[in-house]
């Protein structure tokens, strides 16, 4: 499967989804067989959606100054990013995603959006996913785990902006995340209701390290472990925000979001594949 869509924070958003396959049910947002994966926070998803968060809140943890950001955040507004996604697998029995991307957030040449650069910067992404259904039965209540990752890196068009240098950057993330609906679905019945047996809490890391232009020993990154309730059409996510070390900052933080699937809301129009429109 093949995705390209845009993410005009200032002004437009667009989705589309070309598949070279007919569309069916192994391929629905976030499923690999029988295995749900949620969209996560603060990683990307290994499987190509059309999605949108109304609003993410966030209060950043304080940073080594002491300052600290409280920010609201809505997928219409910012820098103007276009995203290439190709699905390079689902593979259903084993509950496995492989996913490959370029991102590219542009840089804006006349008056400037909120949030947005000058300059433009190219990402290539490789993102996974893997549930643990299929180990021994057994393992009753390890089955449930799952994990997802993201690989990445970031090339800047300029390499520096009045004196001041645009790093290249690995970034690297992962998620570890429990499903109490595979749990209550495919492994053991314990008697969950609603809400709880659709409650998924992971535990996502993510790190940023400079590769160039960059003093060494400048890696970035946060902990948050946190909880998200989904449903057929949405999920609500809340987060704490720990930093990993001194340098991305001290304290604590958190994060909520309310995401909206937008392939499920409306498969005929911005969910629909590009082969299915004539």
């Amino acid at each position: 499967m093949l995705s390209l869509y845009t993410d005009a924070r200032a002004r437009f958003a667009l989705a589309a989804v070309l598949t070279v396959m007919q569309a069916s049910s192994a391929l629905a947002h976030g499923w690999a067989g029988e295995r749900f994966f949620p969209a996560t926070i603060l990683t990307d998803d290994p499987f190509v959606a059309d999605e949108i968060s109304l609003p993410q809140v966030s209060l950043q943890p304080p940073a080594p100054d002491a300052s600290q950001l409280t920010n609201i955040e809505i997928d219409l507004l910012g820098a103007l990013r276009t995203m290439g996604q190709y699905q390079l697998f689902i593979d259903g029995p084993h509950q496995a995603l492989g996913l490959l991307g370029l991102n590219v957030t542009w840089g804006h040449t006349g008056r400037a959006a909120v949030g947005a650069p000058n300059f433009t910067t190219l990402s290539p992404t490789f993102d996974f996913g893997k549930g643990f259904g299929d180990i021994p039965r057994s393992l009753t209540f390890l089955r449930p785990f799952a994990i997802t990752g993201n690989l990445g890196f970031d090339f800047p068009t300029q390499a520096t902006t009045a004196g001041v240098p645009n790093p290249n950057n690995f970034s690297y993330g992962f998620a570890f995340e429990y499903s109490f609906p595979y749990l209550e679905c495919c492994v053991k019945d314990v008697g969950l209701r609603a809400p709880f047996n659709q409650l998924i809490p992971p535990v996502e890391v993510a790190f940023t390290t400079p590769i160039s232009r960059a003093p060494a020993n400048q890696t970035i990154g946060t902990i948050q472990p946190g909880i998200i309730w989904a449903g057929s059409y949405f999920q609500i996510g809340a987060e704490a925000i720990i930093p990993a070390n001194r340098l991305t900052g001290h304290g604590y933080g958190g994060v909520v979001q309310l995401h909206f699937y937008l392939d499920d809301l409306f498969p005929r129009s911005i969910g629909k594949p590009v082969s299915e429109w004539w």
